[in-house]
């Protein structure tokens, strides 16, 4: 930025030039006190009305380049360039910001009253205030750069004027609507719009209309809005859908070329009764030597999306599917997910094979990574393998024996094998959370019928267990090779909130081993000692929060919760881009391996070979990318994973909210999920609905909040994590998609 500091007493810039802006800060210093225009003036001997003027232009414009501050009971004053920060704001439903600015300060509190102008995620300059000031303090200096360019809300009239009612409750401002015919006609409908004008002390934020969502309660209302304020796509281009559907329905003859032809193998697929992409396909036998052999074969999305071609650079852009109830937001386009990358039963497909040798105690000895070819032979359900596994007499086992005579052999096999490795993961030491997920049911209209819990039997693990053991392979490889590529991380817990945590759980006489830095073991010991407490769910939940966020990275730092000295993604390349691009490194590294003409189908990796003396040098036609890149590729996967993350759950919570509209006035039964100064959280235990029971609605009586101890409390009752509780439900928010209870009774333990 220049600030032009030095502008000359006869700069041609104004038709009345005055000093320049170097001379003006001077007199600051000489006068040691701050200054209005009138001082200024008089200090410079401007006489004419054209050269105050010039001089009110030059001081707006000081203030605007974070030279002056200024106030009208204090005037100007210069400001400190040293205590001048930029970052991204983030706001609070209260009106309320914080601004990040660092990765090891905290965050600067701004006051409502300086965000009249400002939205979610712009970027600001601070002038933050000493430490010893209040947080209030900090003053916002500018905006640089708005970050929001569309809202979605419910359209409105006023007189003759349209006005949106923003859906983000972190959009205080008024937004006037330009007239059109589709404001003419969608009154009381949502829109979303474009912003055309910012606001500023002189005019409102003004917006266009550039697409009609619908009727408040109509069908996919939660998701569309959700997606429109994170700003996330929902469709594709007419090029990009041409581009995926160009690329066929089949996979052709030439592609299967220099390809380890698995097709014979009796692959299969196992998922979710309502999956429609197909990322991984497993198979295993066991060897001459008792050892087990693993197959997992993972879709070759890298073969048909090539780096920084039309397609990829929006499949970069989103870099992860987002699943909300009742609709998924593909990364791909349907012609891909669902189809020539989907690994449908008997059908031709091109994979990525991680081939592992595992002995009886379940350690993986061997692994090799080939370019192959598979053909699924049956397409199975979590459902339908956990019969072959629990209830062999079941008429389900004996169906599917029936249709296909290798298919049970092989799940059964495949649980031996997963027995094996569940053995070995216990002697790891990998956190075993087990969290119960539910299941929201939804009707044709998109809304809720009913909430139950999800059943998870020894299938989902198997899986799992299958899609980790690959994962590490696929980590090893990258360290192994050296190899600029995305790290799943996982840090161990945070000091303060491991205090945190201590802290409650003393309350509840119980403790995590340790000291300052507990091992996944110690986890696990106390999730170990708590299993057969009533309040397991909710201590459970606490160990969970002590954790840090896993994320991506450049840099391998291991993963703690699953007690890992390396970890990364491979198995979903559907759905996520951070797998894409690694599927990339080790086609590249099998490509470069190629010598003397061999075909590839005999070119393969093995990751336990000794470590490679060098960084490998891998084509940058297949492989474009350095540690710088990948550095910034792992901040923009993990800010789209987090995203994707917010999105499902505010889904979940609109939908839920409306949901229990029904239930308004009724009692249930719950538990105290969380605490604040605000009240405390609960969960039912019938449906898993949170919301919160404000201080407003407690019992009768003066109650004090202990934030150590997450704690209100008085001398007749006590409100703790964990503690269950009667409480009414007073009242829906659906904008704001919080729920409000009353305390209807209480039971001690």
């Amino acid at each position: 930025m220049n600030l032009n500091p030095t502008a000359p007493l006869s700069s041609p810039i104004y038709d009345n030039p005055i000093p320049g802006r170097e001379f003006i800060l001077s007199l600051f210093g000489k006068m040691k006190k701050n200054l209005n225009r009138e001082q200024i003036a008089h200090a410079l001997e401007l006489k004419n009305a054209e050269q105050k003027e010039a001089l009110r232009r030059r001081l707006r414009a000081m203030e605007r380049d974070g030279q002056l501050m200024f106030s009208q009971h204090k005037g100007y004053q210069v400001i400190d360039q040293a205590l001048l920060v930029s970052g991204v704001i983030t706001l609070h439903a209260d009106g309320f910001g914080f601004v990040n600015y660092s990765a090891s300060e905290k965050d600067l509190f701004i006051a409502k009253n300086q965000l009249a102008h400002v939205f979610e995620g712009d970027i600001v300059q601070i002038l933050q205030e000493a430490a010893s000031h209040k947080r209030s303090n900090n003053k916002l200096i500018k905006i640089i750069e708005h970050k929001t360019t569309h809202l979605a809300g419910i359209l409105k009239r006023q007189g003759t004027d349209y006005v949106l009612v923003a859906d983000n409750t972190k959009c205080p401002q008024k937004v006037q609507v330009a007239q059109c015919q589709l404001a003419n006609t969608s009154v009381g409908q949502y829109v979303n719009t474009k912003i055309t004008q910012y606001p500023t002390f002189r005019h409102v934020t003004q917006v266009q209309i550039t697409e009609v969502l619908g009727q408040p309660h109509s069908a996919g209302m939660e998701t569309k809005l959700a997606l429109r304020r994170h700003g996330v796509a929902d469709s594709w281009s007419k090029d990009l859908l041409a581009q995926a559907s160009s690329l066929g329905n089949e996979v052709t003859e030439q592609d299967k070329l220099a390809r380890v032809d698995y097709r014979l193998f009796p692959f299969v697929t196992i998922d979710g009764e309502d999956a429609k992409d197909f990322d991984d396909a497993v198979y295993c036998e066991r060897t001459e030597q008792g050892n087990w052999r693993l197959l997992v074969a993972i879709a070759d999305v890298s073969h048909y999306v090539k780096p920084n071609d039309v397609l990829d650079i929006e499949v970069q852009q989103r870099a992860t599917s987002i699943y909300c109830p009742g609709q998924v937001v593909p990364m791909l386009p349907e012609a891909l997910s669902n189809g020539l990358c989907s690994l449908n039963p008997h059908e031709d497909r091109l994979v990525l094979v991680c081939d592992m040798t595992i002995n009886q105690d379940g350690q993986m000895t061997q692994a090799n990574f080939t370019e192959g070819l598979i053909h699924s032979h049956a397409r199975l359900t979590y459902t339908q393998a956990h019969a072959v596994i629990a209830k062999p007499s079941s008429s389900s086992a004996k169906q599917l024996a029936e249709l296909n005579a290798d298919v049970s052999p092989l799940i059964k096999n495949l649980h031996y094998l997963y027995l094996d490795l569940s053995a070995a993961r216990k002697l790891r030491g990998a956190i075993d959370f087990d969290t119960q997920e539910l299941k929201l049911n939804l009707n044709k209209n998109q809304k809720i019928t009913s909430i139950e819990p999800i059943e998870r039997n020894d299938a989902h693990r198997m899986i799992e267990e299958f899609m980790l053991c690959a994962n590490v392979c696929t980590a090893q490889f990258l360290d192994k090779h050296q190899i600029p590529g995305l790290f799943r991380v996982h840090a161990g817990p945070q000091q303060k909130k491991l205090q945190t945590l201590r802290t409650l759980l003393a309350e509840k006489r119980l403790q995590l081993g340790g000291g300052d830095k507990p091992t996944p073991a110690d986890y696990n010991k106390l999730l170990n000692n708590i299993s057969q407490r009533s309040d397991a769910s909710v201590i459970r939940t606490l160990l969970l929060r002590s954790q840090s966020q896993a994320e991506y990275s450049a840099n391998n730092q291991g993963h703690f919760g699953l007690a890992y000295d390396a970890y990364a993604h491979f198995t979903s390349p559907i759905r996520r881009y951070a797998d894409l691009v690694t599927h990339r490194a080790i086609r590249a590294k099998i490509q470069a391996k190629q010598q003397n003409g061999l075909q590839r189908a005999i070119s393969f990796l093995n990751v336990f070979a000794n470590k490679a003396s060098s960084v490998s040098k891998l084509a940058k036609k297949a492989y474009p990318y350095n540690l710088e890149s990948i550095e910034t590729l792992s901040l923009h996967c993990s800010a789209q994973s987090r995203k994707a993350n917010d999105i499902s759950r505010e889904v979940e919570s609109a939908l839920k909210c409306s949901y229990m509209e029904k239930y308004l006035g009724d009692t249930f039964t719950a538990t105290i999920s969380g605490v604040s100064s605000a009240g405390f959280f609960v969960e039912l235990d019938c449906t898993g609905v949170e919301g919160l029971v404000p201080v407003s609605n407690f019992s009768q009586g003066e109650f004090v909040f202990n934030a150590a101890k997450q704690q209100w409390s008085n001398s007749k009752q006590k409100f703790t994590i964990g503690e269950r509780v009667n409480v009414t439900l007073k009242s829906i928010d659906l904008r704001q998609r919080k729920m409000s209870f009353s305390l209807a009774s209480l039971t001690f333990h």
